[in-house]
């Protein structure tokens, strides 16, 4: 194996140790690295099929899914998002938009689903209180 294989193959399993690493934290430490990641890259990640991915709270209350990233939305596209593709949007537009819409609608964010986790549920005040907090800071 060549010298640059050996390094693209060392960069594979790197990224997926980190991948395993951040979907095995706690729910509220992926909760943070969520907020983090967010307002550094100024997108979020949903998963879409002919609509945005939604989930349910043990209550029935409805979840509208977001990740940091496309591939840890991608490890949640199984099973009922079977099927579903990563989509991106920008932060600008969960800001303005997404959440106003939510908290109209009565649906919570889902902040950093994992395939073992559901992630939390914040309020759509308190998610963008959070973000907001984010993007002063940096």
């Amino acid at each position: 194996m060549d010298t640059l294989s050996e390094q693209a193959l060392s960069a594979i399993k790197l990224g997926a140790q980190q991948l395993a690493d951040v979907v095995t934290l706690p729910a509220k430490q992926r909760y943070l690295r969520f907020v983090q990641r967010v307002v550094e890259t100024d997108e979020v990640w949903g998963l879409y099929r002919d609509g945005w991915a939604l989930a349910k709270t043990d209550d029935g209350a409805l979840v509208f899914a977001m990740w940091p990233a496309s591939e840890f939305a991608d490890l949640c596209a199984e099973y009922e998002w079977d099927g579903y593709e990563p989509q991106s949007f920008p932060l600008d537009d969960l800001m303005s938009d997404l959440l106003p819409q939510l908290e109209e609608d009565g649906v919570l964010p889902g902040i950093f689903y994992t395939p073992g986790d559901r992630g939390l549920t914040p309020t759509p005040y308190m998610l963008r209180v959070d973000l907001e907090r984010a993007l002063n800071r940096r």
